[in-house]
């Protein structure tokens, strides 16, 4: 091993030790049948643990059937659910990576087509449901009006997260994210756009704080003391009016004494057609902006390809770590041939030794 470029610098979050700072982002899959992972999600998680990443985080998992994105999605509400999951942390670690699992509630933005079937929402009759959300406000003018969710609801909710906590960990996962980004649940209560509530769970910032205060402070009782807990936010909805930056400063405040490790810091996805600058590394300078004004630890996701780039956002301390997406999907073994291109030296699977020179 030869002296490592700061990408490739190991890095301890919380309990947790990554080799280095690479992050397989959670990307939906949409290839389960009722919530449960299949040989695709053994495949598809395994080949990026194999190609060097440190973490690989396995997608949106929904914590009840009707808060899955789609009627494909992994779900992690059963104890059934918890043997496929394992055997894919099971491989994953034997790779050398951590296994992590992103714990998920769509809210509104829930029983949608998959990409390749079109778009829009599943109705009931073909197999979808109606969606719940903080306020009776369709994600679109096409959307069905989604549910109001009581407050014994929303409690129902903060006790999914908790028993998904624990079956994620007894499965392997040792990195539980939280998604609270991309306009799901927890991103639409934050969010003044979609949250009209009166109660305990709307208006102040504290109030739409609350529930994800409570997911928080619940998947981390629910966690044994080897599993480290993310948070994923959209820092922006890109819009005014909206969820901002200032408050995702002060939100990650809030979370970090609850024992967040990390704030994955996305943007967007509460409101369609958001006018969001879309640019290599776009998203980046919030989480360097997170990182310096919260003093915690954030990840740097959106449109990150080239190692320079990786390893950049690294040295200028704008970031703890990097998540990739597509590029990883072009290319499972992007961390091997990022560290070639860095001059660093790092252990290829033996399998693959022949291939390395």
């Amino acid at each position: 091993m030869s002296a490592p470029a700061p990408l490739f610098e190991p890095i301890t979050l919380g309990p947790v030790e990554l080799r280095n700072r690479i992050v397989v982002s959670p990307m939906c899959q949409y290839s389960s049948t009722d919530g449960f992972a299949t040989d695709w999600h053994l495949v598809h998680l395994g080949s990026r643990a194999v190609g060097g990443a440190a973490l690989v985080i396995a997608e949106a998992t929904a914590v009840t059937p009707d808060g899955r994105i789609s009627p494909f999605d992994l779900g992690i509400w059963s104890d059934e659910q918890v043997p496929g999951l394992a055997r894919c942390a099971h491989f994953i670690v034997e790779q050398g990576a951590v296994a992590g699992i992103q714990l998920a509630h769509a809210g509104r933005k829930a029983s949608t087509r998959r990409p390749w079937d079109g778009h829009g929402q599943v109705p009931p009759d073909e197999g979808g449901w109606i969606p719940v959300a903080p306020s009776p406000i369709p994600f679109s003018e096409r959307d069905v009006v989604p549910i109001e969710l009581s407050v014994a609801e929303i409690r129902g909710i903060v006790d999914a997260f908790a028993a998904a906590a624990r079956r994620a960990a007894a499965a392997g996962f040792r990195v539980l994210e939280i998604h609270g980004a991309h306009g799901y649940l927890l991103h639409q209560f934050l969010s003044p756009l979609s949250n009209k509530r009166t109660d305990d769970y709307g208006g102040s910032f504290e109030n739409r704080t609350r529930l994800t205060r409570e997911v928080v402070r619940a998947v981390r009782d629910a966690s044994p003391g080897d599993v480290s807990v993310w948070l994923r936010i959209s820092a922006t909805d890109w819009v005014p009016d909206g969820w901002d930056l200032e408050q995702s400063v002060r939100l990650a405040q809030l979370v970090a004494p609850l024992g967040v490790d990390l704030i994955d810091c996305s943007t967007g996805g509460l409101v369609p057609k958001a006018p969001i600058p879309v640019r290599p590394g776009y998203q980046v300078e919030f989480a360097a902006r997170v990182r310096a004004d919260a003093g915690v630890a954030t990840g740097a996701v959106g449109l990150i390809t080239s190692p320079e780039q990786a390893n950049d956002i690294i040295v200028r301390g704008e970031a703890d770590i990097v998540l990739l997406a597509r590029q990883l999907l072009r290319d499972p073994y992007w961390p091997l041939h990022a560290a070639r291109a860095l001059g660093v030296s790092i252990a290829w699977p033996v399998q693959y030794e022949r291939a390395r020179d």
